[in-house]
């Protein structure tokens, strides 16, 4: 059986970020001063006509695979402490969200939640009014 190189990328690259939310995980509750804050919510997926020419690299220029959880946040977020690989619990989900991405600057107080390529699970999701804690390292 034959199987595209690209594919096996694809499972490598989900294989790195499901270890990398457990370390986050493991570590989250010594190492952070969690805040809570109100934001607006929506989701996006790795499509073109979404993002752009290259929709699979985020804007910190990592790569974007299905499958990862990760999440983009307008910049006014990233001046509050939520830069690239922030932790992030999203009111909803059981699982810790990394920043990999941001949003457009028309953007305050949102973040864009990552799909993969299930536009039916983003379009589902909508718009919601949520509350998300994040991690800021403490100083040691």
């Amino acid at each position: 059986m034959f199987i595209p190189k690209y594919i096996i990328l694809i499972i490598i690259l989900g294989f790195f970020n499901c270890k990398e939310n457990e370390k986050v995980r493991e570590r989250d509750e010594g190492l952070y001063e969690w805040k809570t804050i109100n934001v607006t919510a929506s989701a996006y997926n790795s499509l073109a006509y979404q993002t752009n020419s290259n929709p699979s690299i985020g804007a910190f220029g990592d790569s974007l695979v299905p499958g990862m959880r990760c999440i983009a946040v307008s910049r006014d977020l990233l001046k509050m402490g939520l830069k690239h690989n922030t932790p992030v619990k999203i009111e909803g989900f059981d699982s810790i969200y990394l920043v990999k991405d941001k949003m457009n600057a028309r953007w305050e107080k949102r973040i864009d939640i990552y799909m993969g390529t299930d536009v039916k699970a983003a379009r589902n999701w909508g718009k919601k009014k949520v509350s998300i804690t994040y991690g800021i390292p403490k100083e040691k």
